[in-house]
């Protein structure tokens, strides 16, 4: 039965911790690390060579979510386009209302709800017709830098962690 890398790991903590307690023969103490650290190797090694397979698929599947991200939003042009089109020939000929020749569906122009339309800028408004929105949030940056330079800072620290890179 072959073991997963985290049963292999665990197996070499375990036997570093029995080896550090009594008092074995330096090559048996080799020998046993050893073939626990080259199963860890090649186990570590696999487990590497399938993230970079997960990893360059997750990648297509970006490069093509782009691809069709920019093909949704030409269409999305091309029939607002295209809808302003017929909208403005109906209107040129007082037409307001269509039912397609199968029955299946009707073109109507139809009026909106009143909007805001705003003439001026933000100053030539009065007032009382402004609100403010006020975002509070923490300043990594500068408490980085406070904190780099030896300063306490009150619910925050640096910490530094570890990842696993494959090149």
């Amino acid at each position: 039965m072959s073991l997963s890398l985290y049963m292999v790991a665990g197996e070499f903590r375990q036997a570093l911790a029995v080896l550090e307690e009594g008092d074995f023969d330096e090559q048996a103490v080799r020998d046993t690390l050893d073939g626990l650290i080259g199963t860890v190797e090649v186990k570590a090694s696999n487990v590497a060579a399938y993230i970079l397979n997960i990893e360059a698929e997750a990648e297509a599947i970006a490069q093509a979510e782009e691809r069709l991200k920019t093909r949704r939003k030409a269409l999305e042009k091309r029939a607002a386009w295209l809808r302003d089109y017929v909208k403005g020939a109906m209107e040129a000929c007082g037409i307001t209302e269509i039912t397609a020749q199968d029955k299946t569906f009707r073109v109507r122009v139809r009026l909106n709800p009143e909007s805001v339309v705003l003439d001026g800028s933000l100053p030539d408004l009065p007032p009382e017709f402004i609100r403010e929105k006020i975002i509070r949030e923490p300043d990594k940056v500068a408490i980085m830098a406070a904190l780099k330079a030896g300063r306490e800072v009150p619910g925050a620290r640096l910490e530094r962690k570890t990842r696993l890179e494959i090149k």
